[in-house]
């Protein structure tokens, strides 16, 4: 969302009906907890996960999860006019029908085995479809003209602007599915559980749902048997919009009916959200009442039945699993319930969960049965800082995140560099060439057992410049509006999916990741082996790192210079306890097959460039 999920603040406290949280970066809401965690060090460090005392949820480990995300309204869009604030009629909207047979093998190329389709069910937006009963709805609560992805209008539809034919949309949907599955690829979509569209209505629900808020007591701010938080008494003001004006706020009247008004999505207790707020979005009631600070788990609450049905009804469509907008927004309690019963009806589905705190990491795991997690203020925040070249950018960072934030959890760890949150990597405010992402894309891939992500367009140096509409030039592709994604139009040439359009630097930018996820997903050594922290030699500095991934039957020395000047030459000793199984032999560099040369019985010379990286076999 452009609101909070859009900014970058520093903590602060926030005073919600009495309840003291503390408001993380992005809007977040971070619990405070105490925990203890003891991390060991050595010279060469063994790390290997620990049993929590509770089993986690079994994870299928035969080949490392590889996704790709993408927003189907923007990946098939071919039009190039790119209006900012424009139509779905000026700037298009691609479809669930674009993405082809030929599309999906373009994604297998780069190793892919499971595709997150962002958006996919209707939310709210200004575009109209009175025609098939769905009218656009009202600009004081839409965020953009498209509107965003997390703004649920009705769980049970998928959103019309993604059909060739709207009548048939569900159709189109499911048809996706089949192709999805026949290529061997496996489906994510979102499930956003923590809040609703304000103007939220099923229309497409079974006869026996009965609609969120339809059986609530409105004249109470918390009741366990209501779905939302009230203010009673006092109507939803629309905040003031500080944009300028634009081809949307003429739609704007400030007259957005709701009375008595609802909780807000980022925990807002008021009847007048500001703008940086998710004032679009209505907080769903989990049982929690937060004036009180107390739960209501039992009986079970209404939210909770509502939300597995939705669960179910999803992955009877044939989705091979969720992932769970804000999840440590939705008491861990819930997730403990719902995921087991979800996965009676699809045992090998996967359970993501956007999470922020990794204090509440292993909570979520092993209480809340995930399967992963986002590893985001860990290893993305450490890995951004030496990307961009920040003055206390340091790989000290990495070990923080080996030993610390996910220390026994590695393989419940999901890893990226871009998502539809971020900044792109290419873009002016982050890296501006997304060759200076490419160390770190290497740890990204390569430090742990977990799946790895890329977001469409990244691997062909996507920018996201120019000022989309309500998405602004923010450095990242916008969610909010109808628009084309130029260097992805270049790949997908017309429809083609052949990347007849790019340039020899974006060719090669692709090829990269091909590389690279090829040695992810093929190598036992990264899917199953530990993991060893090199010492740093005396030529290697806060932003170089070295580490080795071993399993039985492999083992990878992986070395990254994230130093925009200067190259590492050095000779890196291996571990007698790691060469007692087989002696150091013939090596080989799996990425680019740089020259790599054995000096003694248990050293490896390296000679790296600047913003550069190797995996050698040994």
């Amino acid at each position: 969302m452009k609101d909070s999920r859009h900014m970058s603040t520093k903590p602060v406290a926030k005073d919600v009906l009495g309840v003291k949280q503390t408001l993380i970066s992005r809007g977040r809401f971070l619990y405070r907890i105490g925990f203890c965690l003891v991390a060991i060090s050595v010279t060469m460090a063994y790390f290997s996960c620990k049993n929590q005392g509770i089993q986690p949820t079994v994870v299928n480990t035969e080949q490392k999860i590889v996704i790709y995300q993408l927003l189907p309204r923007l990946f098939g869009d071919k039009d190039t006019a790119n209006v900012p604030y424009g139509t779905i009629a000026q700037n298009g909207s691609g479809k669930f029908n674009d993405i082809t047979d030929e599309a999906l093998d373009g994604l297998k190329e780069l190793h892919v085995n499971y595709v997150w389709y962002t958006g996919v069910i209707a939310h709210a937006s200004l575009t109209d479809y009175s025609k098939f009963g769905l009218k656009a709805n009202d600009a004081d609560v839409v965020k953009g003209r498209a509107g965003s992805p997390y703004a649920i209008r009705d769980y049970y539809d998928v959103d019309p602007d993604l059909a060739v034919n709207v009548g048939q949309r569900m159709q189109e949907f499911e048809n996706l599915i089949k192709r999805t599955h026949a290529k061997n690829l496996k489906v994510l979509i979102d499930f956003v559980p923590n809040h609703v569209a304000r103007s939220y209505h099923s229309n497409a629900k079974p006869k026996s749902v009965i609609d969120f808020g339809a059986n609530d007591i409105k004249d109470s701010t918390f009741s366990i048997k209501n779905d939302f938080y009230y203010i009673p008494g006092k109507p939803f003001v629309v905040p003031k919009s500080n944009q300028k004006a634009n081809p949307l706020t003429v739609l704007q009247d400030g007259k957005y009916n709701e009375n008595p008004a609802k909780a807000t999505g980022n925990n807002v207790f008021s009847a007048s959200p500001t703008v940086n707020d998710w004032y679009e979005t209505v907080k769903l009631n989990y049982g929690v009442d937060y004036r009180n600070n107390s739960n209501h788990f039992m009986p079970i609450p209404p939210v909770w039945e509502k939300m597995k049905d939705i669960l179910t009804f999803w992955t009877k469509k044939g989705v091979d699993g969720f992932r769970c907008d804000v999840a440590e927004m939705v008491p861990v309690e819930f997730w403990a319930w719902v995921i087991p019963q979800i996965k009676q009806v699809n045992p090998n589905l996967i359970f993501i969960g956007e999470a922020y705190n990794s204090a509440l990491y292993s909570q979520f795991i092993h209480q809340g049965k995930f399967d992963y997690l986002y590893d985001k203020v860990g290893l993305y925040d450490g890995l951004k800082k030496l990307i961009k070249n920040d003055s206390d950018a340091n790989v000290a960072d990495i070990t923080k995140v080996i030993k610390a934030d996910s220390a026994g959890l590695d393989n419940h760890m999901l890893r990226f560099l871009e998502n539809h949150d971020e900044e792109r990597i290419a873009s002016k405010g982050f890296a501006g060439k997304p060759e200076f992402a490419l160390p770190a894309m290497v740890v990204t891939a390569t430090l742990g057992k977990g799946p790895v992500m890329i977001y469409f367009g990244q691997e062909v140096g996507e920018p996201a410049k120019g000022k989309e509409g309500f998405g602004g030039d923010d450095n990242r592709t916008t969610i909010f509006d109808y628009w084309g994604v130029p260097n992805h139009q270049k790949w997908m040439d017309g429809g083609k999916f052949d990347g007849g359009k790019l340039n020899a630097e974006q060719k090669s930018l692709r090829k990269f990741y091909e590389k690279l996820l090829a040695v992810a997903t093929q190598s036992n050594a990264i899917q199953n082996g530990q993991i060893y922290q090199v010492a740093p030699t005396a030529a290697m500095t806060k932003r170089t790192f070295a580490y080795i991934r071993k399993s039985d039957n492999q083992r990878l020395l992986i070395v990254v210079n994230f130093d925009r000047t200067m190259s590492l030459n050095t000779t890196i000793q291996i571990s007698p306890s790691l060469l007692k199984s087989k002696p150091l032999g013939d090596l080989r560099e799996l990425l680019g097959n740089a020259k790599v040369v054995k000096v003694g019985a248990d050293g490896i010379k390296v000679s790296l460039s600047p913003i550069s990286a190797q995996i050698i076999e040994f």
